[in-house]
């Protein structure tokens, strides 16, 4: 009941706007989990098939809740999808990528938040976000549907296997 009570530091908003600066997609080992949405709206920009998508851009990696799909990297960590131009799918690019940085793990605390300012130039510049938006950021992540086993994944793919054939 408390914690209802305690105003979280970004309940009067944060301010925040991508500068395209592409710090967030490059230089770093990570993983960018891919929903069922995210590799819909992918296959239609890239125009590929499934399979190929998956085998070209996508590694299955373990994780707490069970298998997730995640995009590559490239040697230098850098996504899969940045070019020195920024990302080539900026208009398709995942939830992941389109929420950052309101991801829970950012929003525990103000200097988490703050700590963000070191490579991010958006971080308290641009448009005021209002804590009840950020929230909505924070609970979508729950809404996306992942692969959460190998067998969810082969049935997707064997599934779009088909379609391709027919």
């Amino acid at each position: 009941m408390i914690d209802k009570l305690i105003k979280p530091f970004y309940g009067d908003g944060l301010h925040f706007e991508c500068t395209k600066c592409s710090a967030c997609c490059r230089h770093t080992p990570g993983y960018v989990f891919l929903s069922k949405n995210d590799i819909s709206s992918l296959l239609s920009a890239l125009q590929l098939p499934f399979s190929r998508f998956f085998s070209e851009f996508c590694r299955i990696v373990p994780t707490i809740s069970g298998t997730k799909i995640s995009l590559i990297e490239k040697s230098n960590y850098d996504c899969i999808f940045w070019s020195n131009d920024g990302c080539l799918y900026y208009e398709h690019r995942p939830f992941q990528c389109r929420s950052f940085p309101f991801w829970t793990s950012y929003m525990g605390s103000r200097n988490k938040w703050k700590s963000l300012k070191s490579f991010c130039p958006g971080i308290d510049n641009g448009i005021l976000h209002s804590g009840k938006e950020i929230n909505r950021w924070m609970e979508n992540v729950k809404k996306e549907d992942y692969y959460y086993s190998r067998r969810d994944f082969e049935n997707h793919l064997m599934s779009n296997e088909v379609e391709e054939k027919g």
